[in-house]
């Protein structure tokens, strides 16, 4: 692969598009491709240093969620507004599909992929879908990572503040062990007790009879 094809874009002499494929690239990248793509970085860019700092206040930025004001300056154009579209498009018809919803890696897949993952984007996307999304994330609709991933994507809320997975299991009402106790008890079926009184009077008298009469 040359160094085009490892940045993900065409050949171009602008600094700020291989850059901008760089870090993209950068935030998913495993240690061994992070160094390939400082070195695709380079040969881009004619052998000039790769942004390593900056990359890393990328990845930081988007590790702990939030879009800041400048990064969401530039305004909407055609495309991006169609982008967004799509994008609202997928998720409201993943939030039709309760066994879909619950993966993580579905929502990122759709959220992650770029151009919808521009700041920008993010943030219109966001804007569109917090009246519906965002009270799931919150009340325990979605597992854990993935009310996770929605809170730190779009900001609403920090990692270590995501809602609890909701306890599915089953407890009783607390008045229900009282209104159990305060059923009046069952009647016991005393007709065992007396069919045997009967006979052993029965027995008994045979008995006395059998000694009299000897």
């Amino acid at each position: 692969m040359n160094c085009w094809e490892i940045l993900g874009i065409e050949p171009t002499g602008d600094r700020r598009k291989i850059q901008d494929a760089y870090e993209q690239q950068l935030k998913f990248a495993s240690e061994d491709e992070v160094r390939s793509l400082e070195a695709a970085f380079r040969e881009a860019v004619g052998d000039g240093p790769a942004p390593v700092a900056r990359a890393a206040d990328s990845v930081q930025h988007e590790q702990h969620g939030g879009i800041t004001e400048e990064e969401s300056d530039r305004p909407l154009d055609a495309n991006d507004g169609q982008v967004v579209r799509e994008v609202v498009i997928q998720i409201k018809a993943l939030l039709n599909d309760s066994s879909r919803s619950k993966d993580a890696g579905i929502w990122k897949a759709i959220l992650c992929e770029p151009p919808a993952d521009q700041p920008q984007l993010r943030r219109e996307i966001g804007r569109q879908l917090e009246a519906q999304v965002r009270p799931m994330a919150e009340n325990g609709t979605f597992p854990v990572p993935v009310a996770q991933f929605l809170g730190q994507w779009f900001g609403w809320f920090a990692i270590e503040e995501a809602p609890d997975a909701a306890d599915e299991r089953n407890y009783p009402e607390p008045d229900m062990s009282e209104e159990q106790g305060e059923q009046p008890p069952q009647m016991v079926n005393f007709w065992p007790a007396v069919i045997g009184w009967i006979v052993g009077l029965v027995i008994l008298a045979t008995l006395f009879g059998g000694m009299g009469g000897g």
